[in-house]
């Protein structure tokens, strides 16, 4: 398949394609994509971020702007079948006019708005709720989340919605458009999670709640030497468990006779989530976090304490899902391949191409150019070639 791509949704579809055993060849214009020397950056300036979203694909370097350039990818397209794009603006790579080449292409492409216009995440966060709900109760300010979490479910609906396509184009030959606006992930995950329905039918408005989990018992505890956990209690186990480990069982049965409820139920515990809080709290801080994690570790309970990414780093080569990987311009680290594990076995990630580096491959082998051609395109500067990072 080809990509012509930047930034995280369609780079992140590209990648878990490769990481499922797609030859996926990735398109760049001369000079690189315009995300090549996007923050975090190595000390060479080779971008930590672009790396880490194009593992396992091949890089071809050509002057998009150049009717010829746009051609050779056209013709690559033709020849894979499969085209994954954020963009629509060059009229030789449009759906019709490349369904009018191959009857059966598989043409999938990323907006930000179903109108086509433009939208990244952070402004498709601003337009459908969540940072108003997001961060303490006292802060007046929206809050954006770092993570770009409808970037990331764009990438896997994209990878999806091409899989499907390519299932159906097995079965009858057909060809297949596959769209997808950014603000529609996020307002269907709203519309899948209630968020939409809660507004519509009137019910009380949503409020900020700072690390409260809505709608059953969840918050963050510090502990005595300065540590912090998120406990979680979904269920009347967890429940339990988590009062035997404090020591809270009758001070709790006590304080649900004196409000009449029922903590076994989960709508109970969120309405009473302050009260019962501040009573958790009070053992948490009496207790370092190495005794929390100790008594929380024989329960069902759920937890976890909290890590920096710089706690992290030394526990990745105890993890099976990382593995030593030497990336050209950054060198050796711990690296992520796919999560998902096909029957036992999980491939380690490979190195994100450089620059051009595979254009002279990829176009002898793919379309059939010899080396005077090659040599040709370069000279009038449609393609360039090399491994420079």
């Amino acid at each position: 398949m080809v990509e012509l791509s930047s930034y995280v949704a369609t780079p992140l579809c590209g990648m878990t394609l490769a990481q499922l055993g797609a030859d996926v060849i990735r398109v760049e214009p001369v000079g690189g994509a315009v995300d090549r020397t996007r923050w975090p950056l190595a000390e060479s300036g080779t971008s930590l971020y672009w790396s880490g979203l194009n593992k396992g694909k091949r890089a071809i370097e050509v002057d998009l702007s150049r009717a010829e350039g746009r051609g050779l990818v056209a013709d690559l397209i033709v020849r894979a079948g499969i085209v994954v794009s954020n963009s629509d603006r060059f009229p030789e790579l449009t759906f019709e006019a490349l369904r009018a080449r191959r009857p059966d292409v598989i043409h999938v492409l990323l907006t930000g708005r179903r109108d086509g216009a433009a939208a990244v995440d952070y402004t498709v966060q601003a337009a459908t709720g969540f940072p108003l709900l997001t961060g303490p109760p006292d802060t007046a300010q929206p809050v954006n989340s770092v993570v770009p979490a409808w970037d990331l479910a764009a990438g896997l609906y994209l990878a999806a919605g091409l899989l499907a396509a390519e299932r159906h184009r097995l079965r009858t030959g057909e060809c297949r458009q596959v769209r997808l606006a950014l603000e529609d992930v996020a307002l269907a995950t709203a519309g899948s999670l209630g968020y939409l329905a809660e507004a519509q039918l009137g019910g009380t408005p949503r409020e900020r709640d700072g690390n409260h989990v809505y709608g059953t018992f969840g918050r963050d505890f510090a502990t005595a030497d300065g540590g912090r956990l998120m406990v979680v209690a979904l269920t009347p186990r967890h429940w339990r468990d988590l009062l035997a480990a404090t020591g809270l069982t009758d001070v709790v049965s006590a304080l649900a006779t004196a409000l009449g409820a029922d903590f076994a139920e989960e709508s109970a515990r969120h309405r009473h989530r302050r009260v019962l809080g501040e009573l958790l709290a009070g053992w948490f801080e009496a207790h370092t976090l190495a005794e929390a994690e100790a008594a929380l570790g024989a329960t069902r309970v759920l937890w976890s304490a909290y890590r920096s990414f710089a706690d992290l780093a030394p526990l990745l080569p105890q993890n099976p899902l990382m593995a030593l990987l030497h990336q050209p311009g950054v060198g050796d680290h711990w690296a992520p391949g796919s999560p998902l594990v096909m029957d036992g076995r999980q491939p380690p990630p490979a190195a994100a191409p450089l620059v051009g580096q595979h254009t002279d491959e990829v176009l002898r082998a793919e379309l059939g150019l010899s080396g005077p051609d090659l040599a040709k395109l370069r000279e009038n500067g449609i393609i360039r070639s090399g491994e420079r990072s």
